[in-house]
């Protein structure tokens, strides 16, 4: 097992070395700010990277995989590194070459859901079809009465959690109250591939609805590709690239028909993914050339709207407002400011700053499944600051920070709604009249 760790991280020798061990990572850090430890910090997981490598440490010891597993890959340190350190490639090398080794039925099950539930687009919609009925028939939050979920793992007490959480993920009251049908485009309009995200569509499809609607009442035409699939970020995260490889080839193909247009994301996570398949693909000779200009085509629904100058719509109401920042979408993608400019097109909004916006809440895709209590610790943190702000709206540009969020807030009987900003723009496009089966109101 060495020497296969030792052939992927000799590959980002590079990378390795370019770290300094400067420390300024380690206040960026969630888990290093909850542990104090040295090995959960970035620069210390690259030590011990760097020690597997050079054969002063096993890949396969128990101390090893801890410290990797522990690391929520939310790449504020990359933000915060004056060496340029690209740690995300760093900390997906490593896990696909522990992936193998890890043993128990959290591991089993993950490796089981990614490698033939969501590689397979019917299985997968099938699957998400069955999680909105067992959802919506409120099954969920009878079992969590129960207690019974909580006693047999809190693994299994989180993610019914999390289901609710989605059930309850708001739509901003009266964004739903009339029927509206998207804004009709001119003949020189711009066209947009959406990029639908498996777990946005599957759950949260009226965010997909209101993108294209927004996106609508500024002249700009969506497409989604009939053939697109999972981005794969949720395989690359627990280290397996292989099969996030193959997926990255099928969406490059089902996005190749409309080369220049640009592809647009409302998932943070996803975003962050689709913009990393140049350097997934980068030694594949049939898909390298395609998968960097697949990746420089990837926008995030923000980036896609100041880029077509969007307009502003009407007040939708004083309630208190704030927006946290998607990790992946600040790191990733680097679009958080274009996200929050949604919220400033909205006329009178009681909006309020929240502190540590940019702090990672401990979702990080199945990371509050497969290490609970760190992502609960990490939860705790946010909640607090929402708390601080007075807040009774959250904005945030990722359904799995949504879930994440709305779970903690169920939890803490927090009276908070969860959204995502261009849900409140086309609320606030509602109001303006924009769309056609509305009216103006005052």
């Amino acid at each position: 097992m060495n020497s296969l760790l030792t052939n992927v991280l000799a590959a980002e020798e590079e990378k390795l070395l370019a770290c300094v061990h400067c420390g300024l990572c380690l206040e960026a850090c969630p888990t290093y700010v909850v542990t104090g430890d040295e090995n959960d910090s970035p620069r210390g997981r690259i030590y011990l990277m760097r020690a597997v490598e050079e054969g002063r440490l096993a890949a396969a010891s128990p101390s090893f995989e801890r410290h990797i597993d522990r690391c929520l890959g939310c790449r504020a340190c990359e933000s915060a590194c004056p060496a340029g350190v690209e740690y995300g490639q760093l900390l997906e090398a490593a896990r696909h070459t522990i992936l193998p080794t890890q043993r128990g039925f959290p591991y089993a099950l993950l490796k089981f859901v990614l490698g033939t539930v969501w590689k397979r687009p019917g299985l997968l919609r099938a699957s998400f079809a069955f999680a909105r009925i067992f959802r919506d028939s409120r099954i969920a939050r009878l079992l969590l009465k129960t207690g019974i979920p909580r006693e047999l793992s809190p693994r299994w007490d989180f993610a019914l959690l999390l289901l609710e959480g989605s059930r309850k993920f708001a739509r901003p009251g009266g964004a739903h109250d009339e029927i509206a049908t998207p804004a009709s485009v001119s003949d020189t309009a711009a066209t947009a591939l959406l990029f639908k995200g498996c777990v946005t569509e599957g759950l949260f499809s009226h965010v997909n609805e209101a993108t294209k609607r927004v996106l609508s009442a500024n002249d700009c035409q969506t497409k989604s590709p009939a053939d697109q699939v999972c981005c794969g970020a949720l395989h690359a995260h627990a280290g397996d690239l292989e099969g996030a490889r193959r997926l990255a080839r099928k969406n490059i193909d089902a996005f190749g028909d409309d080369p220049l247009a640009p592809i647009v994301t409302n998932a943070g996570g996803c975003g962050a993914m689709l913009a990393s398949y140049s350097h997934l693909l980068a030694d594949d000779p049939q898909y390298a050339e395609r998968a960097r200009e697949f990746s420089d085509r990837v926008r995030d629904i923000g980036q896609q709207l100041v880029a077509i100058r969007f307009r502003n719509g009407a007040a939708i109401g004083s309630t208190r407002t704030t927006y946290d920042t998607s990790c992946h979408l600040l790191h990733g993608q680097h679009g958080a400011d274009a996200s929050l400019q949604m919220l400033w097109a909205i006329p009178g909004l009681n909006f309020t700053l929240l502190e540590g916006s940019d702090v990672c809440c401990g979702g990080a895709g199945v990371y509050n499944l497969m290490e609970p209590n760190m992502s609960a610790k990490v939860l705790s943190e946010k909640l607090d600051c929402i708390q601080r702000s007075g807040a009774e709206v959250l904005a945030t540009g990722n359904p799995g920070c949504q879930m994440q969020i709305a779970a903690g807030a169920e939890i803490a009987k927090m009276k908070l709604r969860l959204c995502h900003p261009v849900e409140l723009l086309d609320k606030s496009y509602r109001r303006a009249g924009f769309y056609a089966g509305t009216s103006k109101q005052k």
